[in-house]
């Protein structure tokens, strides 16, 4: 089985990482000095407890950031999105021409991230899509359905108790998705495209946006 974490605290941030959070402050300062009255921000800078109420949204951040699942997949890019699918042990529910929409990513080995949407994003219980587009970024993540394919054909009981989805857009702008959980007593994986809203049920999957999202 691949190695499997669960972000955590392990040490307290270094100097370093305070010296870039504070850096990034005066950075955005400088950014937007002109939307600052002078005046205004004078009397802003005399609030008590000014800092603490900044570092409260560094640390709310931080918090979303350790409640991620982080697994090490080793990911078989040399068959098709489609096989992988046919391969992964569970009833299919897969429309083949949204199969072909979803995109393709590189590396033998990928570091899928599974997160819950923040509850401020959901509205009367339910995700929009869009906002959960917006959560994908906000954790810099982006899709990669042969690597959550792969991981859930090798961690079949995860889908069990935190069924796992991905969505992404086809070339037309058309929201698309992917989902793994059990219906009916059976796991199964469905691929579809529609505008739906999701609840809060699901957890969602994707790798870090970098050069190489696979990279780990």
């Amino acid at each position: 089985m691949d190695n499997a974490m669960t972000a955590s605290v392990e040490a307290a941030m270094t100097d370093g990482q305070i010296e870039t959070l504070a850096s990034s402050l005066r950075d955005a300062a400088r950014k937007h000095r002109e939307e600052i009255p002078r005046d205004a921000g004078q009397e802003a800078l005399g609030t008590p407890n000014l800092g603490m109420m900044m570092f409260a949204a560094y640390r709310k951040l931080v918090e979303e950031i350790s409640k991620r699942i982080v697994r090490l997949v080793t990911v078989d890019r040399t068959r098709s999105l489609l096989n992988a699918l046919k391969a992964c042990g569970r009833k299919l529910y897969v429309n083949e021409s949204v199969v072909a929409t979803a995109p393709l990513r590189n590396g033998a080995e990928a570091k899928m991230t599974y997160f819950t949407p923040r509850p401020e994003c959901y509205e009367n219980g339910v995700l929009s899509c869009q906002k959960l587009d917006d959560e994908y970024k906000m954790h810099r993540l982006v899709p990669d359905l042969q690597a959550q394919t792969d991981d859930n054909a090798k961690n079949p009981e995860f889908a069990d108790s935190k069924p796992n989805a991905c969505q992404w857009k086809d070339k037309d702008g058309n929201w698309c998705y992917a989902t793994f959980d059990v219906w009916r007593d059976e796991r199964g994986v469905c691929v579809g495209r529609g505008d739906y809203a999701w609840s809060d049920d699901w957890s969602f999957g994707g790798v870090p946006d970098e050069s190489s999202a696979s990279a780990v």
